[in-house]
């Protein structure tokens, strides 16, 4: 999650002229003929239930593993490693909380049932996450846990992630809100040998991202191709993001059924 406070920003997926169905339970959204929000369900939909985001997710990891074996080998026991990771539908799964707002025609973007959520919600774990960071753990790598909840909530966040038996929890291994990401990631970097980074969004890995337009977002993909899939493991997130609001293309072709 992300503001322009180096918080993940803007909405979710704009499904502009589809005709989107009930999610289950959904209630106040469904009394609001013009709810704008209902046009967040398709990707919280494809977020939550579908069985390809847990396949995707999985092989994620199973990259991840097999990327940080390699790291592990080629130091061999060299240099001190170190993994950032991001929290926030990277580790954790918080779409019960967007689907929430959704339900109340509440604009989640606005993040502000976030820090209420931090405090008292129970998120669940991204499917194959504690399985590799606990690899990384008994292989001796330093995980860091560089997020943009807010700090003033760290406890909660810190009572989540043991709660959620993740390893290296700690005050110092979860690095919150505050200085901008790539501050954070440059702590780590001076003290270890950073061999990995994940994350849901571009600004997890560089801070060029952070302001840069969607085209220049694109372009700078395309500068880092080499890293995607070696030591930057990117996970889908269809609930928000800064491509939420961008214009879609359609085929210019006139509609006709046959």
């Amino acid at each position: 999650m992300t503001t322009l406070n180096y918080r993940k920003t803007v909405t979710v997926a704009t499904m502009t002229g589809c005709l989107l169905l009930p999610l289950a339970g959904q209630s106040m959204a469904d009394d609001h003929a013009g709810c704008a929000q209902a046009e967040y369900a398709m990707g919280l939909r494809y977020q939550q239930q579908s069985a390809e985001i847990i396949a995707l997710q999985r092989q994620g990891f199973e990259l991840a593993t097999y990327r940080l074996a390699e790291q592990i080998e080629e130091y061999d026991g060299s240099a001190d490693l170190a993994i950032i990771t991001d929290l926030d539908e990277t580790v954790i799964d918080n779409s019960a909380l967007l689907v929430r707002d959704m339900q109340a025609c509440h604009d989640f973007t606005a993040w502000d049932t976030w820090l209420h959520w931090e405090r008292e919600g129970e998120p669940t774990l991204i499917p194959g996450a504690k399985e590799f960071l606990e690899y990384a753990d008994e292989q001796g790598v330093a995980i860091y846990y560089v997020s943009d909840r807010y700090e003033e909530n760290k406890q909660h966040t810190l009572d989540t992630l043991e709660a959620l038996q993740l390893p290296q929890v700690s005050e110092e291994r979860v690095m919150l809100l505050g200085p901008p990401k790539t501050e954070r990631r440059a702590i780590v970097a001076d003290q270890y040998t950073l061999v990995m980074q994940l994350g849901d969004t571009l600004h997890d890995f560089a801070g060029e991202f952070a302001g840069a337009d969607l085209e220049e977002q694109r372009a700078l993909v395309n500068d880092h191709a080499e890293r995607f899939g070696h030591d930057w493991i990117v996970f889908p997130n269809a609930t928000y993001g800064s491509w939420s609001e961008a214009d879609l293309e359609a085929w210019e072709a006139p509609f006709e059924e046959e």
